[in-house]
């Protein structure tokens, strides 16, 4: 995969980023996998798990939206805190038993993928300028 794939420079709008899209759908994919929590996570590991998930393509487009590539490499990095952050809850609801091995899995290849691309388009911003 090329580093460079979730940043185009001709890029006018955050909707229009691989990286923002792919955040979208694991955003989506929290969601539905931790509606399947129990009910006493409902205001506990089940919402902080949503909110760090929707902060990744949040922070993302607030990011782009600055127009500033000092401004949008740090959203990138706190996105991909927000990032590292959900992963360790998902190896705690593992733990808890909450969701399976092979859920687990495909959470963590999502978040790979969201990883790699938020990795690249911080190397393609921190270069835009060189």
């Amino acid at each position: 995969m090329n580093p460079d794939e979730g940043f185009q420079m001709t890029v006018r709008n955050y909707r229009d980023l691989v990286v923002w899209q792919r955040a979208m759908d694991f955003a989506e994919h929290v969601y539905r996998m931790t509606a399947k929590f129990p009910v006493e996570e409902r205001y506990a590991l089940t919402s902080q798990m949503r909110r760090a998930a929707v902060s990744i393509p949040s922070n993302i487009a607030e990011g782009q939206g600055l127009h500033a590539d000092r401004a949008f490499r740090r959203h990138l990095s706190i996105a991909h805190g927000s990032l590292c952050e959900v992963e360790t809850q998902f190896l705690l609801a593992a733990r808890l038993e909450y969701i399976d091995h092979a859920e687990l899995r495909e959470i963590a290849a999502a978040a790979s993928e969201v990883g790699r691309l938020v990795m690249g388009l911080t190397h393609a911003v921190s270069g835009a300028r060189a």
